[in-house]
């Protein structure tokens, strides 16, 4: 999916209140990072955190950032003990309690989820831009079996 996004018209929106493409691609190529967030951190609190905000340069600065975010991920959930994933997790925002869930909640709502919901968004919008949406769950309508 985010081979598809077009490296030449990555400032495209299909609406004042969207994000950007690019923006979009972006933020899905990044999201893997919650795995060690929640992994590797017993709290997190959105009011200390860094995030990286810069715009996406390329398509290919897009996969690079999905390519290394996957590799850290998939190394850190390969060396998790297994108990930990029902170690509780704790979300700040400032001193405010967000909520508390165990890890492997976290880890598919923040993670997991957070990426499919914006995949289906990338969707959308390539199929906006007239480009030929990959299957994602067995072959969109623009491909054939």
């Amino acid at each position: 999916m985010l081979e598809c996004v077009p490296a030449d018209n990555l400032s495209w929106e299909p609406h004042e209140k969207s994000m950007k493409i690019g923006r979009l691609a972006k933020h899905i190529a990044d999201l893997p990072i919650w795995v060690e967030r929640i992994l590797n951190a017993d709290e997190f609190n959105f009011a200390t955190a860094n995030f990286n905000r810069e715009p996406a340069a390329s398509t290919e600065d897009i996969l690079k950032l999905f390519d290394d975010r996957i590799t850290a991920a998939v190394k850190i959930l390969e060396s998790s003990a297994d108990e930990s994933f029902n170690a509780i997790w704790t979300v700040y925002r400032g001193e405010q309690l967000m909520f508390q869930m165990p890890k492997k909640v976290a880890l598919r709502n923040f993670t997991f989820n957070h990426i499919y919901h914006h995949r289906g968004q990338l969707s959308v919008y390539l199929r906006l831009l007239n480009i030929a949406v990959p299957g994602m769950y067995g072959p969109s309508a623009d491909e054939t079996l």
